[in-house]
């Protein structure tokens, strides 16, 4: 489960430092790079996928605070990421980071990430520059968290989803200025640990389906 410092990795989690920079590849003209299910089949090998439902619960939220034409970064979440492209890429454009280069493929979509050197970007990613951020810290640890709290501060315009352990609440409203949501998001695999989202924001999360 995902409880420790020592736990398995979940989404983006990182397995050794290496210099940062922005992939490069064919250009996209904003399509959607498709996942294919090999891949994804071997991604679950060593992350942890949100459900359907959750997906696409989030990235909903996602759209909806970040508003018609909206920039979203998804920050170690690319189940959320995925359905973003695949289901809302006509109404806001996505940018994963993450510290899988397997995702490479996405091009100028991908931005490889470490958690431990979290203002360490290239330049083509600009400070303040995304409506919204939602980030699921690799790791369930206070030193992750206030990391990846960095990158989350760098990056948004305001607006923050996290999505982390309920037992990091105290740290992250100290950090980030977020409260517990209502909603439960739950993974394909089961944790040993409550999961949580988390908000600064008035947010559809907060509300009973």
């Amino acid at each position: 489960g995902r409880g420790a410092a020592s736990a398995s990795p979940g989404p983006g989690a990182a397995r050794g430092a290496s210099r940062r920079g922005l992939v490069r590849g064919a250009s996209l003209h904003r399509a959607w790079f498709p996942l294919t299910s090999e891949l994804l089949k071997e991604q679950q090998l060593s992350q942890f996928w949100y459900n359907q439902e959750t997906a696409l619960r989030l990235a909903e939220e996602a759209v909806a605070a970040a508003g018609d034409g909206g920039r979203i970064a998804c920050v170690s979440a690319p189940s959320v990421y995925r359905t973003l492209r695949r289901l809302h890429r006509a109404r806001c454009s996505a940018c994963l980071f993450e510290h899988d280069r397997r995702f490479a493929g996405l091009g100028e979509e991908f931005v490889f990430y470490d958690y431990r050197r979290p203002l360490d970007f290239p330049p083509g990613v600009e400070a303040h520059s995304f409506d919204l951020v939602i980030a699921d810290p690799p790791y369930l640890s206070q030193e992750c968290l206030r990391k990846t709290a960095q990158t989350i501060q760098y990056l948004t315009r305001g607006k923050i989803l996290l999505c982390t352990g309920a037992v990091m609440e105290e740290e992250a409203a100290k950090l980030l200025g977020v409260k517990m949501c209502k909603f439960i998001p739950e993974h394909t695999r089961t944790l040993g640990n409550e999961f949580r989202c988390y908000v600064n924001y008035a947010s559809g999360l907060d509300r009973e389906l």
